[in-house]
C-alpha cells in the first residue's frame, strides 16, 4: 500500500521529539503506564496521528486493558490503520501503523473484548487527543 505522506528520517526528526521518533518511525514501544500516554484518558473524543493529524482512534472504541497502554477494540475506520506482520520477536505479531503516513502505532492482539475480540495496543506518545466539543 502506498502512503499518501512520505517523509525522510530528517523530516521526521524535525516534526517529532526523539522519543516519538524512536517509537513512531523506528517502530519502538513506549514504557507501559508512561504519564501522558492517554492510557487514563476518559473524556469522549478522537485520537489523531502525530505524524499527519489523521483521526485513527475513537474513545467510543477504547477500553481499559490493564496493560498500561491505550487500547481499542477497533480503529475509528477500517481504512485509517494498516497492519503488517512483525517478526522482531520470537513469535510473529501484527503491527499497526497509520495508513496515511506510516507512523508506527502499536500491535494488534486477539485477546480483546466483544464485538471484535481484538486489542489494538497503542503507543500514546504518537497520538494527539481531541476532546469532543
Amino acid at each position: 500500500m502506498a502512503l499518501r505522506i512520505q517523509r525522510s528520517d530528517r523530516e521526521w526528526r524535525e516534526l517529532l521529539t526523539e522519543e516519538e521518533f524512536r517509537v513512531g518511525v523506528k517502530e519502538g514501544t513506549e514504557r507501559a503506564f508512561t504519564p501522558g500516554n492517554y492510557n487514563d484518558e476518559k473524556r469522549p473524543g478522537t485520537y489523531h496521528c502525530k505524524g499527519c493529524d489523521s483521526a485513527l482512534w475513537s474513545s467510543e472504541h477504547k477500553f481499559d486493558s490493564g496493560t498500561g497502554w491505550p487500547s481499542y477494540w477497533q480503529p475509528i475506520t477500517p481504512e485509517a490503520v494498516a497492519t503488517k506482520t512483525d517478526f522482531k520477536m520470537i513469535l510473529p505479531r501484527t503491527e499497526c501503523h497509520c495508513a496515511t503516513c506510516g507512523l508506527h502505532q502499536g500491535h494488534v492482539f486477539k485477546d480483546g473484548p466483544a464485538p471484535t475480540g481484538e486489542r489494538w495496543c497503542i503507543n500514546g506518545i504518537v497520538l494527539d487527543f481531541r476532546p469532543k466539543e
